[in-house]
């Protein structure tokens, strides 16, 4: 395989990312719990994760808002509309 530049790798990153937020979105029928411990992982993890990167980059983020970005809703209205 070729050499990827950064910024490319970047930018397929930031693709995939993206596509796999846009996922979780459309599978509301999929709970945390299923996502979590099949892969480990789960929308708020990934939530948290963004948190992170955001902090590491000075940018003030509170979890609600980064659950937000990742389910595309607050938190509580996601609750109450998909959780079972």
């Amino acid at each position: 395989m070729a050499e990827i530049p950064d910024a490319t790798r970047t930018e397929l990153e930031a693709a995939a990312f993206r596509r796999l937020v846009k996922h979780f979105r459309e599978r509301t029928d999929v709970q945390n719990l299923d996502v979590m411990n099949l892969a480990g992982f789960c929308r708020n993890c990934l939530s948290k994760w963004y948190r992170a990167a955001a902090t590491e980059r000075g940018i003030e983020m509170s979890d609600a808002e980064a659950r937000e970005t990742i389910y595309g809703m607050p938190y509580d209205e996601w609750k109450a509309t998909y959780q079972k």
